[in-house]
């Protein structure tokens, strides 16, 4: 398993073009993948408000996503959410990212 982990935010989840070069990297075991359920719902939401997707097509791409990454998803941080002092609704972000030990947070 690679040794550097990286928490993906919903911004380079959006994008099909970066989400699709951040999961091949993460495939090729470049560095270990983390996110968490708020996380993908913000996709979720995003792909469908903008239009890209309808919501059977994000839904699918999400379930995709979790299926090939199964170890990716990030519980336990909601505790720490408060106390992080990044902006407020980036918070679930960097909480994730301490739990997981995460090195590198991946935003635009």
């Amino acid at each position: 398993m690679p040794s550097l982990g990286a928490v993906l935010d919903a911004s380079v989840l959006f994008p099909a073009a970066l989400r699709d070069t951040l999961l091949r990297a993460a495939h090729e075991g470049l560095y270990r993948l983390h996110w968490s359920d708020a996380i993908l719902v913000e996709v979720y939401r995003n792909l469908i408000e903008t239009g890209r997707a309808s919501q059977r097509q994000a839904q699918r791409l999400i379930a995709t996503m979790q299926e090939a990454f199964p170890d990716a998803t990030v519980t336990g941080f909601e505790s720490l959410v408060d106390r992080m002092a990044n902006d407020p609704k980036d918070r679930h972000v960097l909480a994730a990212a301490v739990v997981t030990g995460a090195r590198v947070i991946v935003t635009s």
